[in-house]
């Protein structure tokens, strides 16, 4: 890639349709658009005209991430460099956050030391660090205020529409005990509202003395301490994680919040996600729940990464973590059309003239994005009026294992070039990762037709690739195939971390309609082709893939807040989107964990799944295991319950039943139930080994369930499926990949275990 130059017009992020920007690839350790940057011309302008020039979003996600007038910028060392941190302080930068495993850090710098920066003993590669999604949505619905002492002067909705009132009231369930951490852009430094209609509605000072958030200064007796704030974002941002928390407090207002920012890098984020789980005693939150709502652009699609991995170590010491499922679904009619992927890169043997004609850019390699027997080397997508496109291309390859490297543009319609993403990822100087970000906005006032060409600069493999348009749920109206066909993959959006097997990834239903989902909310499924990504060493190859289905559950967006994000009819602020519902869900784990401070990680999880109610006819890749309910979730608990400081006694659910007498309470939970009004209780008899190995594609396994009561019959679900009558003994057949069996017995009087017994297990096919 030594010595190729590429002028790309940038007109679509400036008025000024005479604006152009210069890719170049020129060996050198700062990627196209930080080169550009360096340069006297480009990084004395203003911000907004810098972003222009390079051709990056100005603000939101894929801008620059700046600390003042430093701009953040993500740093890959040779070897064991890492450990020469103080070269970066030497040179007036200043360290945000490093992972020693991967070598690699992110730094504030003035633009004008760029070129030092490159230069440095170590470093190997130089690129900006983006702005990461926020999950937030801008619809908006009716709604109403209501006064409360516990959960504040804004109610949301959710409150209702999960039952979570009901599963209070029956419990006495608070959240008094429990700790719920939350990552997001910022808690109290901004200054303006999120829709920029004015200032800020209100701070967290003002939301403690209403009782919106927990605080010695509310009203509310008994409250707890203010929000812990492990870490706040440096920067103004918009105070989503505030938001997110008076979710949390109306739903389990006796439980402990805190909050750290995800804002700064990927390794901060990962390092907060621990730090939030560790012990107060050295520093932490000691947070058993933790919630986000963020996703970074360059989060791999194919594999877990550094978010994911910090997300798998504090589940392995017990924490419930949750994120949300994004909003970055699509509709073209009833086509769901964010995402397209291809099996195999599929060699076109040439390119758009415009690509071609570029000196040392092997423009001869473009992608034929047709599966069938034509060829067509451009893939159109209609971009909405004023609209940015952000197209996050990567192909199946893993992290500091590239071999592949594939660039991508955007054309007019008469075939001109009007950006691109030409990183270098493969060679010394490469970023290893398979990864190219490509941002236009439209500036015109109608919709208009880009082309997005796809070309392999070198490499001699066809791997898979997937791009997707990351556009929270608004910005593009048409693409040019909206449907799967021929082994291609159109549709499903989520990723990142929130595809991840150990978080909870949740889906957004309008509070005032529970019979469907929010239409941009992210769809799965997720396939991942390698594990985890763990140090500089490539991860090695899953055979088969890991078909995880997303999203887990759904949950209510669009509750009230007292200042996020967007205000309807001038009276209600309501908070929108995958963002909302994240914490909603949170809430009912926290109320979980309260019930039963010694359930698992699994069981809480299993509850919050297991118990959830159907959305309409909606399947599993929009909606999970369907709307969360606190009751039933609450219910389905291993017993007995001990909560002794809920806000109410301890009584029965509620039942409706029309003029029948009253529901008798539930007996004290320290008294022993008579064996016929007890339910059973399952365990394994016998099952096989968690790590079963067979040189078949599948492999025949044998259970032996048992009870505590005699003539008790079984219920078992393999997986994702229903739960069926099983015998006492239960052979199946079981694929290669994770498994996990449930069974649960029902006793002769028709009561069911509520806590099923659980068997997780994998099977691997050896050569």
């Amino acid at each position: 890639m030594l010595g190729a130059s590429l002028l790309l017009l940038a007109a679509a992020f400036t008025p000024d349709p005479a604006s152009a920007m210069t890719l170049s690839r020129d060996g050198s350790a700062l990627s196209p658009a930080l080169s550009q940057l360096a340069s006297p011309s480009v990084h004395s302008l203003p911000p907004a005209q810098q972003a222009a020039t390079l051709g990056i979003a100005r603000s939101g996600p894929g801008s620059l991430l700046r600390e003042g007038n430093r701009v953040l910028v993500n740093v890959r060392f040779e070897g064991r460099a890492i450990a020469g941190l103080g070269v970066l302080r030497a040179i007036g930068a200043v360290p945000i956050s490093s992972s020693e495993a991967l070598q690699t850090a992110t730094a504030a710098i003035d633009p004008a030391k760029l070129n030092q920066l490159a230069g440095a003993p170590g470093v190997a590669s130089v690129t900006a660090s983006r702005a990461p999604i926020l999950y937030a949505s801008g619809a908006t619905s009716p709604g109403a205020e209501g006064p409360s002492c516990e959960g504040g002067s804004v109610i949301s909705e959710g409150l209702t529409q999960l039952k979570v009132d009901q599963a209070r009231q029956a419990y006495g369930l608070s959240g008094a005990g429990v700790t719920v951490g939350a990552l997001s852009d910022s808690f109290d430094t901004a200054t303006t509202a999120a829709d920029g209609s004015g200032p800020i509605a209100t701070h967290a000072a003002e939301d403690i003395l209403t009782d919106d958030l927990p605080g010695p200064a509310g009203s509310c007796s008994g409250q707890l301490a203010g929000v812990n704030v492990l870490e706040d974002s440096a920067a103004a941002e918009s105070d989503e994680g505030r938001a997110m928390l008076q979710i949390v407090h109306d739903l389990a207002p006796r439980a402990s919040l805190a909050f750290a920012t995800a804002f700064r890098s990927e390794e901060s984020f990962a390092e907060n996600i621990e730090m939030l789980a560790a012990p107060v005693a050295v520093g932490g939150a000691g947070a058993k729940v933790i919630v986000d709502d963020v996703a970074y652009l360059e989060e791999p699609f194919f594999q877990d990464g550094p978010v994911a991995a910090a997300i798998n170590e504090v589940s392995a010491e017990g924490v419930t973590y949750l994120t949300s499922a994004g909003n970055d679904n699509i509709f073209e009619g009833e086509n769901e059309i964010a995402s397209w992927e291809a099996p195999a890169f599929r060699d076109s043997a040439g390119c758009p003239a415009a690509i071609q004609g570029l000196a040392g850019f092997n423009g001869t390699h473009c992608l034929d994005f047709n599966p069938g027997a034509g060829t067509d080397r451009t893939f159109g997508i209609t971009v909405a009026p004023g609209a940015t496109l952000t197209a996050d291309l990567q192909w199946a390859e893993p992290w500091n294992g590239v071999s592949t490297d594939l660039d991508a543009f955007l054309l007019n319609p008469k075939g001109e070039l009007l950006t691109g993403s030409a990183e270098e990822n493969v060679g010394e100087n490469g970023t290893e990762r398979p990864l190219e970000i490509v941002q236009w906005k439209n500036a015109a006032s109608t919709a208009q037709v880009v082309q997005l060409a796809i070309n392999r600069y070198s490499g001699g493999a066809s791997p898979r690739l997937k791009f997707a348009l990351l556009e929270n749920g608004f910005g593009v109206t048409q693409t040019e195939y909206p449907k799967s066909a021929g082994g291609d993959i159109v549709g499903p959006t989520i990723f990142g971390h929130a595809g991840a097997p150990n978080a909870i990834a949740v889906a957004a239903v309008p509070y005032s309609n529970g019979s469907e989902p929010e239409r941009y909310s992210s769809r799965g499924p997720v396939t991942h082709y390698f594990r985890p990504v763990t140090g500089l060493t490539p991860a090695a190859v899953l055979s088969p893939p890991e078909a995880i289905a997303k999203p887990d559950v759904a949950a209510t967006d669009c509750g009230a807040t007292t200042f996020f994000a967007h205000r309807y009819d001038g009276l209600t602020w309501r908070f929108c989107g995958t963002s909302a519902a994240a914490p909603h869900a949170a809430a009912v784990a926290a109320l979980l964990r309260e019930g039963n401070p010694t359930a698992s990680a699994q069981q809480i999880r299993a509850s919050l799944i297991e118990s959830a109610t159907p959305v309409g006819s909606f399947t599993a890749n929009a909606v999970g295991s369907g709307l969360v309910d606190a009751l039933a979730a609450v219910a389905s608990l291993p017993a007995p319950l001990i909560v002794e400081d809920g806000p109410t006694p301890i009584v029965s659910p509620p039942v409706v039943q029309p003029e029948a007498p009253p529901v008798a309470p539930v007996p004290d939970p320290s008294t022993t139930l008579p064996s016929a009004a007890t339910p059973p209780s399952t365990f394994f008899k016998r099952h096989p080994p968690r790590l079963v190995r067979t040189h078949r594609s599948a492999v025949r396994l044998r259970f032996r369930l048992g009870s505590d009561q005699a003539g008790a019959e079984f219920l078992c679900r393999v997986d994702r499926g229903r739960f069926h009558r099983c015998g006492t003994s239960f052979p199946r057949r079981f694929a290669i990949g994770a498994h996990v069996l449930r069974a649960k017995a029902r006793g002769l009087d028709e009561l069911v275990d509520r806590s099923p017994a659980l068997f997780r297990f994998r099977v691997e096919q050896t050569q």
